[in-house]
């Protein structure tokens, strides 16, 4: 195809025409021809200061638009470091196409700089690894490893993109003539019609190569019996419920729709992950506090995209005699460590506006929505009591009541760190569908900067903001700099209890032991400010909302800003030792 100067612009033109319209990265001489080919066909170069942070970035892009989002790294240590950011992908079910360097088919195992066998180190963490060796299949590769992404249950897909199919032919060939030398004897003759035969298989037929969208992935769907079991089931219900999680919001474009069909249902529920927000603010339907009692309650239980895993303590949540519906597009996760009496297997979003559309009936239920709804209201009364403690420092409860209320109406959220995030799921309310960003199933910490670059590209012109946890920053506070270069204009609120608090409150209480689990009140705003970004400490209760509007003003303006919050410790959670 005429227009295709090399390799890499096989890629990149493969992506353009995919829809893909950004590339994050940490880059690398052996993955330079990709970002080069990939800005001149308008495709935004995103760059940050760790090969995860680019990965978790492509993963919160993919989670917003469900559209594969796309990172390179280069080879070797490049691709070791995204590995938790992969995983974490996997786990989450987050489509994205990895493309990794490698050193050149020639020269793999002869110690070369950075080469290393990368497939049994990435294919357990993907759907499938590309093992790249000819010019002319990387833009083939990309075009099916696009669609493979969103095929049935999304995750990540690898393809590696060795150094010698990504640069100019006549480049490569004239490396190769070096390599060869100009001896005249046997053997340097040998080496040097090796390798041109070699150069001669890379290049081939690479001309000739034609670029297509890929296909478009069709939606799994859930069969019309069990659409028909799962109505029956909940039409006799008296106290019914649903659990909705990520996986129902994969169709990132159908949110509304989803949210109207739960609406219509009229079952009370319970949202986690990506699907916080979905009903907005203050729906009635949406249940927030003490699920586990409600579970056991229960008379009939919906899991829509969730599984029975630690989080629902293996399905012990849900009493063995209460009907379970389990939809899910994966088999496996619909069944893990709980048999359900329907099971539904496809989309999770998909099986709601479906089940909605047979107009059950739920005039019955208006006793059990007021149970639940009351528990709430006490629950919100207690958190208030909590909330209104003063103390040396500020109380985490309040600020989360003074923050829920100054952020944006359409403001975005992103989740990282434990004991100060888990308190902000408590209170901090999700403005609407898609705009709670946290890790998932892994719990990965470190997530913060790279979901913010990603949410940043999904929605841009939003108000966005990181919830970080004091140990969670650590692995953020570089990317502070990508902000700034880039025009990022976040706001990055620290908890600074000066200690791994989620971990030393069971770690003290069982071993009497705080070992590894205390840190100091750093000056993380003075970071911000050395990397260029607006630096604000709060320390007092009285100074939280000048904060909180001077960081949303400067924002704003364009500059991102990290506010260093300092915390008392409450009792308001307990520990997470999670089995």
């Amino acid at each position: 195809m005429a227009g295709l100067s090399h390799g890499g612009d096989h890629v990149a033109a493969a992506l353009q025409a995919a829809g893909a319209d950004c590339l994050f990265t940490l880059c690398g001489g052996h993955i330079a021809p990709i970002l080069s080919a990939a800005k001149a066909r308008g495709l935004r170069i995103v760059d940050t200061r760790d090969e995860a942070t680019a990965v978790f970035a492509a993963d919160a892009q993919a989670r917003l638009t469900g559209r594969p989002g796309v990172a390179a790294v280069t080879a070797g240590p490049g691709i070791s470091n995204t590995i938790t950011a992969l995983k974490n992908a996997q786990l989450a079910q987050s489509p994205l196409i990895l493309l990794g360097g490698a050193a050149p088919t020639a020269l793999q195992g002869r110690g070369a700089l950075q080469d290393i066998d990368q497939r049994p180190l990435v294919a357990p963490h993907v759907k499938r690894f590309f093992k790249l060796r000819r010019v002319a299949d990387l833009a083939g590769a990309v075009r099916e490893a696009w669609a493979l992404a969103l095929e049935g249950v999304p995750g990540p897909v690898f393809l590696e993109c060795p150094v010698d199919l990504l640069y100019d032919e006549a480049s490569i060939r004239g490396w190769y003539a070096d390599a060869a030398g100009k001896g005249s004897g046997v053997a340097d003759r040998l080496m040097r019609w090796y390798l041109n035969r070699h150069a001669s298989r890379l290049f081939a037929d690479h001309h000739r190569v034609q670029i297509s969208p890929p296909a478009t992935a069709l939606v799994p769907q859930a069969s019309e019996r069990a659409v028909a079991q799962a109505a029956a089931r909940l039409s006799r219900a008296e106290r019914p419920l649903m659990v909705i999680g990520s996986q129902a919001l994969l169709r990132a474009g159908q949110a509304e729709a989803l949210a109207d069909a739960v609406s219509r249902l009229g079952v009370p529920v319970y949202l986690s992950g990506m699907a916080r927000g979905l009903l907005g603010r203050d729906h009635p339907l949406q249940r927030r506090h003490a699920r586990r009692n409600a579970l056991r309650e229960a008379d009939c239980v919906l899991l829509a995209g969730v599984p029975c895993d630690f989080r629902l303590d293996y399905g012990k949540h849900v009493r063995r005699s209460t009907p379970l519906i389990a939809a899910n597009r994966s088999r496996q996760d619909a069944t893990l460590n709980r048999r359900p009496d329907v099971l539904a297997q496809g989309d999770a979003g998909d099986f709601i506006e479906r089940l909605a559309a047979r107009d059950l009936p739920h005039a019955s239920w208006g006793g059990w929505l007021e149970q639940l709804a009351e528990r709430d209201r006490t629950r919100e009364q207690e958190i208030d009591v909590q909330a209104a403690r003063a103390g040396e420092y500020v109380n985490p409860l309040a600020f989360f009541r003074a923050m829920d209320v100054a952020a944006a109406a359409d403001a975005i959220f992103v989740a990282d760190g434990g004991d100060f995030v888990s308190t902000a799921s408590y209170v901090l309310r999700a403005r609407g569908p898609l705009a709670w960003l946290d890790p998932g199933a892994f719990g990965t910490l470190g997530v913060g900067a790279g979901f913010a670059l990603g949410a940043s590209m999904a929605r841009p012109g939003r108000e966005l903001w990181i919830v970080f946890g004091d140990g969670a920053c650590g692995w953020s506070l570089a990317e502070i700099d990508s902000f700034v270069r880039q025009g990022f204009a976040v706001i990055m609120v620290v908890g600074n209890d000066a200690g791994w608090t989620q971990i030393a409150r069971e770690q003290v209480k069982m071993l009497k032991d705080d070992v590894g689990t205390v840190l100091a009140r750093s000056s993380y705003h003075r970071v911000a400010e050395g990397l260029g970004a607006a630096g604000l400490c709060v320390q007092r209760a009285d100074e939280v909302q000048p904060a909180l509007q001077q960081a949303r003003q400067l924002a704003a303006g364009g500059q991102p800003v990290l506010l260093n919050l300092w915390l008392d410790k409450t009792e308001f959670r307990e520990g997470s030792l999670s089995m």
